[in-house]
């Protein structure tokens, strides 16, 4: 046993002592050490990530899901992180939000852009609760599935071999094992962090929109990962907000360099005016759109007038 380790040592050894030559005929050595921090970096901890998408959804976007692959790559590229799933939460209808059309719809399409995703799904809770729901209890909810979820996994029942099948089953187990601990280990229940636009950031600013208590609670004790658009300088809108100053090291910034400006109201603008929207949208949520007639100058106006959700509750609350 003991000369099966020396060899495996040495051979790591030799693997690391690669040598090439530079542009000068010298030698260039790595080290054994260089190998092996490589090597531990690889394999510390990392923080599961579940990045979750609020908004109206009114239509889903090619950029709305240019934003989760973004994210993750940032993320995962960190070294700290494993994204692991992202969610798009559609807002209810009691959102109240002008132009917006029935959560059903938004939802359905939603689901058929990402139906092909390996990683990014729909969930419906948001879109079906009666009144309108805060940002920070849908995060809540969802890390709370999470947690539920992780005790369940934990508690769950052992697996019954089958007689005869003893021997085969531990040698499968083993391998199994032994595949687990190349993995990078992941540190507990996963995390939710809240997926946004510099414009939600900005959005912070608005009066009566967002409640302290509750930009406090989605930035403090969750997180942002936000994707800048061009023209949004989300690092001074940072510097000038104190409770975000103070949370800034839970606010992830990512750079857009390949620039995209596509907005569902841009959408909603060209299919009023009659124009393509190809290219734009995936092609099953266009074919969606155009089958239900779901766009038009009567759609735009609706909830005109009506005062928006979160302004007329936190509005009421602040006068009584």
């Amino acid at each position: 046993m003991w000369q099966a380790a020396i060899k495996h040592v040495t051979g790591i050894a030799e693997s690391a002592r690669t040598i090439s030559t530079d542009n000068k005929g010298g030698v260039r050595v790595f080290q054994l050490d260089q190998q092996l921090q490589i090597v531990s970096m690889e394999n510390s901890e990392k923080t599961e990530l579940v990045l979750l998408a609020c908004g109206s959804f009114n239509p889903i976007t090619n950029m709305h899901l240019r934003l989760f692959e973004l994210a993750k790559d940032y993320m995962n590229g960190t070294g700290k992180y494993k994204v692991i799933k992202g969610i798009i939460s559609p807002v209810g209808d009691a959102y109240k939000k002008k132009g917006l059309i029935s959560a059903h719809h938004r939802v359905f399409m939603a689901q058929l852009a990402t139906k092909n995703s390996e990683w990014v799904e729909v969930d419906t809770w948001e879109s079906l609760q009666k009144e309108w729901v805060e940002t920070a209890k849908v995060l809540r909810h969802h890390q709370e599935k999470l947690e539920a979820g992780s005790c369940d996994h934990q508690q769950g029942s052992p697996v019954l071999e089958r007689p005869g099948r003893k021997r085969k089953w531990a040698e499968q187990r083993q391998d199994f094992s032994h595949k687990k601990s190349l993995e990078p280990k992941t540190k507990g229940v996963p995390k939710v962090k809240l997926l946004c636009g510099a414009d939600l950031l900005e959005s912070f600013g608005v009066p009566n929109l967002w409640k302290r208590e509750d930009i406090t609670q989605i930035v403090g004790d969750y997180g942002l990962v936000c994707i800048t658009r061009a023209g949004n300088d989300a690092q001074k809108f940072i510097y000038e907000s104190d409770v975000l100053w103070k949370h800034q090291n839970n606010i992830h910034l990512v750079n857009e360099w390949i620039t995209n400006d596509i907005s569902s109201t841009k959408i909603r603008r060209a299919l009023i005016r009659g124009q393509s929207i190809r290219y734009l949208v995936p092609d099953v949520v266009q074919e969606y759109i155009e089958k239900h007639n779901l766009y038009s100058s009567e759609s735009e106006e609706r909830n005109v007038g009506v005062i928006l959700a979160p302004l007329q509750r936190n509005i009421a609350e602040a006068n009584s």
